[in-house]
């Protein structure tokens, strides 16, 4: 979309309180992270073969071949212009269309660095480095996803031969949503029970080739494909999510990923003198990729939004005056500024996995697994809360952009369709929250034997405290005390876990209590979960960070999400005794005088994110502001008005209205 002569937003960047380029440093990272963003998503933004537009037009048969166009002239100019990885995952990441790479580096590269030997890595990984095979991840089957354990599909070795059988047994055994199986993949890592003399000893991971290096046909035994279109218009549609079944497909026995265990040349199953535990290293780098995905997602509904919200007028005309702005009004704030603080939240959150994937991965390379157990519960619930709050958001900000929010072009539609499969993908959202839950109930339960809790669970320690506990807030102002706002939300998760172990103590057996207690345990665990991105949120402030105006700015959005949460969930707060009736009111009024401060920074917080408008995809969020020329012409693009007369009329809208005109003239 080409930028107006005019800036239409021009006074609303003028209010801003703050340096809106330190505030870019602040959410990229550093200067370097901005300046390597900013020219990859130029150098998309100018490339003509990049081009968006008309995705949700395309037929599925189009935008696939159009998904393998871009990725094919993407993976061109990675190697010609000697991109670093850094800069290749950021022209991918504004490339900004679903296709078979996301899987092949996002979760194939990495099973076989998890989980191959150092043989297996040197043969496999350059093959895939350089894209002379495609790879998927074939794990979730048609019968079975969340269920891991009980995949049907085996791999039965036979020692007569050395070679595993892999094969599909029954219907609901057929591998069944792979990215990039469907039609791209050469290759799948392929997950299946492995029995061998015998013995079914569990799910392992095996490469198996699926497709010549030919002409592409599968190979005997495969039968593979597409399962077909998915929701919304262009989104997903451009991802082959695939369907496969084997029939006693053979493959070498050191094909079989063998960094944990490994099955001799005589059949026996052995373990190798590898810690089973470095797999979570796997784990947390792919959630911690998920959450950071969930603050972009937002990050670009919100920046739609907000803009859109400055750009409209309705009602408030004063004798012939102008309207007033939508986001003007406290209704549109009020449910508009607690997601924008939410996508910073997110994005801090988002760094500090970043961090503890490191700090997971040095302590597994030194065998300390001291902090698996609390960063498995924080990385799974992290997961789950962000997905779902940003599903949600993203059609919230459809519904803050009116009408004009349900059109292809506003972006937001094909936005949500893109991201809501988010919330089941690398496990169910309230799978993971029971995940979490069981945790809690472990560490309460291991508080009476002394032994202290470690990391985002540290605060259970402090139980005799945080049971009984009062907080001190008397004014609305005392609500912008950290101290407050922390000891608030670790009394609240701590009492509501204790409830739930207390409860569940009292039930026949401990599963029936967690089974008839859950929809309590899964509140248990979001507050937990909540109380670690505030924490966080609360941490990033406190650091030294420079530019005008930058840190009271995040200061304030970190009071907005934290007393968003307290107010959206008062009841919690309330049935555990945490605050009073009055404290509450006392938020609440603080949330609404923190709504008027953001106010005037609104579109220039957004602004720092940095987004060009390719990459947004939206005419609601134009940069410029100009948003009803471009509407304007955005509808005469559609397929439809290629024709003033529509295909159709000579056969059925014609006779129809010739056969009213008929009978009227015999009146």
């Amino acid at each position: 979309m080409a930028m107006a002569e005019v800036d239409h937003l021009a006074a609303e960047r003028a209010t801003a309180r703050f340096d809106v380029e330190e505030m870019k440093v602040a959410w990229a990272g550093s200067r370097h992270a901005v300046h390597v963003a900013d020219r990859m998503a130029r150098l998309v933004a100018s490339d003509p073969v990049f081009r968006k537009d008309n995705r949700t037009m395309l037929s599925r048969k189009e935008l696939f071949k159009d998904t393998l166009r871009k990725a094919a002239h993407a993976w061109k100019r990675i190697v010609e212009l000697r991109l670093t990885e850094e800069e290749a995952n950021l022209l991918r990441q504004y490339v900004d269309q679903p296709g078979y790479v996301d899987l092949h580096w996002g979760m194939f590269v990495p099973a076989i660095k998890g989980q191959g030997t150092e043989e297996q890595q040197q043969k496999w990984l350059p093959l895939a480095y350089k894209f002379q095979i495609i790879g998927c991840y074939a794990q979730t089957e048609l019968g079975h996803g969340s269920n891991v354990q009980g995949l049907e599909t085996t791999a039965t070795f036979d020692p007569k031969t050395d070679e595993f059988v892999i094969h599909s047994p029954t219907l609901t055994s057929s591998k069944w949503w792979p990215g990039g199986l469907g039609k791209a993949s050469t290759h799948a890592v392929v997950y299946a029970r492995l029995i061998t003399e015998g013995k079914d000893y569990g799910i392992h991971g095996f490469i198996v080739q699926l497709r010549s290096l030919e002409d592409h046909s599968p190979l005997p035994g495969v039968t593979l494909g597409d399962i077909g279109g998915k929701f919304g218009s262009g989104a997903y549609n451009s991802m082959d999510n695939g369907v496969l079944r084997f029939d006693h497909v053979r493959i070498p026995r050191d094909q079989m990923l063998m960094r944990l265990s490994q099955v001799t040349r005589e059949g026996k199953y052995v373990h190798s003198n590898v810690p089973k535990q470095l797999l979570y290293g796997t784990m947390v780098y792919v959630r911690q990729s998920i959450v950071a995905d969930a603050s972009k997602a937002l990050s670009r509904a919100v920046c739609i939004a907000v803009r859109y919200s400055a750009v409209r007028k309705q009602f408030g005309s004063q004798d012939g005056g102008p309207e007033t702005q939508v986001l003007n009004y406290k209704t549109q704030q009020s449910r508009l500024f607690p997601l924008l603080a939410s996508a910073y939240a997110f994005r801090f959150v988002g760094d500090w996995l970043n961090w503890l994937y490191t700090d997971v991965t040095q302590k597994l390379e030194a065998k300390d697994f001291s902090t698996l157990q609390e960063a498995h519960a924080c990385t799974a619930g992290l997961k789950a809360v962000t997905t779902s709050v940003t599903a949600d958001a993203i059609e919230e900000c459809r519904k803050l952009c009116g009408g004009h929010g349900y059109l292809n072009s506003s972006g937001l539609p094909e936005l949500f369709a893109v991201y809501v499969p988010a919330c089941t993908y690398e496990g169910d959202n309230i799978v993971l929250l029971l995940q979490v839950a069981r945790i809690l109930m472990k560490t309460v339960s291991q508080l009476a034997s002394g032994k202290q809790p470690v990391g985002t669970m540290a605060y259970m320690g402090k139980v005799q405290y945080l049971m009984q506990c009062k907080s001190a807030v008397n004014s609305a102002e005392d609500w912008l005390n950290p101290a407050a706002i922390q000891e608030a939300f670790e009394a609240r998760a701590l009492r509501m876990a204790v409830n739930c172990a207390q409860n569940i103590s009292q039930a026949a057996s401990q599963e029936e209590g967690f089974y008839e207690r859950s929809p309590d345990l899964l509140e248990a665990a979001v507050a937990h979960i909540q109380l670690i991105i505030v924490t966080k949120f609360i941490g990033k402030v406190q650091q030294d960070i420079p530019g005008h105006g930058v840190k009271e700015q995040l200061q304030t959005l970190c009071n907005v999400y934290a007393l968003y949460i307290l107010h959206k969930h008062l009841g919690d707060f309330l049935a555990t005794g945490c605050i009073t009736p009055r404290q509450g009111a006392l938020a609440n009024e603080q949330l609404g005088k923190l709504y008027a401060q953001v106010r005037p920074s609104a579109v220039a917080l957004v602004d720092a994110f940095n987004y060009t408008d390719h990459y947004l995809g939206s005419v609601l969020g134009r940069y410029d502001g100009d948003v009803y020329p471009a509407l304007y012409e955005e509808a005469w693009k559609d397929p439809l008005n290629e024709t003033v007369v529509p295909e159709g009329y000579h056969e059925y809208l014609r006779p129809l209205i010739r056969q009213q005109q008929l009978k009227l003239s015999r009146l």
